[in-house]
């Protein structure tokens, strides 16, 4: 896509955090996960014990799709590159309406949404133009999981509908759904997403963040699973075949863009030389 969509979004919508004058957003907060110890006396000998939170057991995603096996691959790749902005969407989320909350005069205000306008400009404009359409999706849904509004929501609710309409209608150019809501019961693509999170979490290779909306993972395995029994015996000969066709003609294009920017690069050195 062109990610200069995803770069205004992001600018914008820390613009409108910082503008907005909405009560603070309670974001989840992690318990620990060792409790208070309690005493038991037995035999004239104390003895404490402890509860601890329950541990999600994780088995290892078994396919039997070739093609759906690259497809979660992928998009791991993806979900690892993303992760780290979604993340922060929520802590910027929380951190914004506690700093607004602080703020008493309309100039001081004004002076932090520039702040933050410039903050976002600088740190991270050059990362979100190597996302491809793709990420720019993941990325919208990983929002909606860790703040618990779609980007569409918090645009509307933050600015105005028509800056909120606008920009749904210039991202769909792009194929980037702004409403896209995070559902890892029923959606796949969701679930693989959830799933990546979850084994990244337990290895920690991802630092870890509670999301804001409640789902349940198992529900979302067990769709998965039906998904997958499901599939017309063809599915990956076909499905493979595309991947194929999509790639080459990536290649395809690409080939011809860098011969494009070699020309005019040779042209540039020509003209410098004749100086």
């Amino acid at each position: 896509m062109s990610l200069r969509i995803l770069i205004l979004l992001m600018v914008f919508l820390s613009s409108a955090f910082a503008k907005a004058q909405v009560k603070p957003t309670q974001m989840p907060v992690k318990a620990d996960s060792v409790k208070t110890p309690e005493y038991f006396f037995i035999d004239g000998d104390s003895l404490s014990a402890i509860e601890l939170d329950r541990v999600m057991l994780l088995q290892s995603l078994r396919f039997d799709s070739k093609y759906e096996n690259i497809r979660y691959q992928i998009i791991k790749r993806k979900v690892k590159k993303v992760w780290p902005y979604a993340k922060l969407a929520a802590e910027r989320l929380t951190e914004l309406d506690r700093r607004l909350a602080s703020l008493e005069y309309e100039s001081d205000k004004k002076k932090y949404t520039k702040i933050v306008q410039r903050y976002v400009e600088e740190e991270f404009t050059t990362e979100l133009k190597k996302l491809t359409t793709t990420e720019g999706q993941i990325l919208i849904k990983l929002i909606h999981r860790q703040t618990g509004m779609t980007t569409f929501d918090l645009l509307k609710q933050l600015r105005n509908g028509w800056s909120a309409f606008w920009f749904k209608n210039a991202a769909s150019l792009f194929d980037i759904d702004l409403k896209a809501e995070y559902n890892p019961e029923k959606n796949i693509e969701d679930f693989y997403i959830e799933d990546v999170l979850l084994n990244e979490f337990k290895h920690e290779t991802l630092e870890e963040q509670e999301p804001a909306i409640s789902y349940d993972y198992f529900k979302g395995r067990e769709s998965w699973n039906e998904y997958e029994d499901n599939l017309p015996k063809d599915y990956d000969s076909i499905q493979l075949a595309k991947r194929s066709k999509i790639r080459k003609e990536y290649l395809e294009k690409k080939a011809k863009k860098d011969k494009k920017k070699r020309k005019k690069l040779e042209r540039k050195r020509l003209r410098e030389s004749k100086k």
